[in-house]
């Protein structure tokens, strides 16, 4: 089980070589528009365009439930520290409900709250790392800060362009990414008073699409509407090195950290999955493709 006091096994470039596939899930239509890991037990949630939710036991390799949301649609989607309880925001009928976001128990199938606010669809969600708080950011240029234990919006910052955020791991600052590759610091605890830094991009004006800080906290990881993918030093915003990938139209590519932070690993448009080493800033080549419309859990 992975666990907060677990110790990180650190990887070198024969152990991401030697990933293969362990198991394929592919009983749902359409492409997925998002999933997470629950941050201790070993659960994947994914929300697809079929409109259904799905939860996965990753050590296993088993589908543990689905459940189908055809009035809302599923689209981001994130746990909350309960491990049977997710929030999801919805793809159908925003304009007549206003119900953005809900917050679902897939235990019982059952919506535990509503969330009224965004006017335009969620792009990008996180959870605390250490509360009930949760933050979304919209097309409607906003990013709200929310509570679990009450409808009402706690907070409101009005950005430019597509807003993306994340949490760092201690939960004591949030990341905003916007407009013209600014990057905004904040303090969890005092947001209102503004961001505390401001980091740039140079060289990339392109939007956004996906902010995630590593578990150390060290580095944050940029992945861009033009298929770029930037590892940034969290604290000063240098930029540590940056990779490319083939143009995707109409793919929304999302890159991660492993937990060890010496790699990025990452999909693409055509299903081919990337490693790259970061502080040796080469691609470890990949040996295997799949098609992106699956779940596919992978074994080292």
């Amino acid at each position: 089980m992975a666990t907060t006091t677990m110790s990180i096994t650190e990887l070198d470039d024969e152990t991401v070589r030697s990933m293969s596939i362990g198991a394929v899930f592919s009983d749902f239509g359409g492409k997925i528009n998002s999933l997470g890991f629950h941050r201790k037990d070993d659960l994947l949630v994914t929300a697809s365009e079929d409109d259904s939710v799905r939860l996965y036991d990753i050590a296993n390799a088993k589908l543990l439930k689905t459940t189908y949301h055809k009035k809302h649609g599923a689209d981001r989607i994130c746990f909350t520290h309960h491990p049977s309880s997710v929030i999801c925001s919805s793809r159908h009928n925003l304009e007549s409900t206003g119900e953005a976001l809900r917050y679902l128990s897939m235990y019982d199938n059952r919506c535990l709250r509503y969330f009224k606010g965004h006017k335009e669809r969620v792009v990008s969600l996180c959870m605390s790392p250490v509360n009930d708080s949760f933050m979304s950011g919209s097309l409607d240029h906003s990013v709200r800060i929310w509570d679990l234990r009450v409808n009402a919006c706690q907070g409101i910052l009005r950005l430019r362009g597509r807003p993306t955020v994340a949490y760092d791991q201690q939960g004591l600052v949030f990341a905003v990414a916007m407009e013209g590759g600014a990057i905004k610091l904040f303090d969890s605890r005092s947001y209102d008073k503004g961001p505390f830094d401001t980091f740039l991009v140079g060289g990339d004006t392109a939007e956004v699409c996906d902010i995630k800080f590593s578990n150390d906290g060290k580095s944050m990881l940029l992945t861009t509407t033009n298929s770029n993918i930037y590892v940034l030093d969290a604290y000063g915003g240098e930029k540590r090195c940056g990779f490319s990938l083939e143009p995707s139209p109409n793919t929304t590519i999302e890159a991660t950290i492993t937990p060890d932070g010496q790699y990025v690993i990452s999909g693409s448009g055509d299903g081919t999955l990337h490693a790259w080493n970061i502080n040796m800033r080469n691609e470890v080549q990949p040996s295997f493709s799949y098609r992106a419309s699956h779940v596919i859990l992978y074994l080292q």
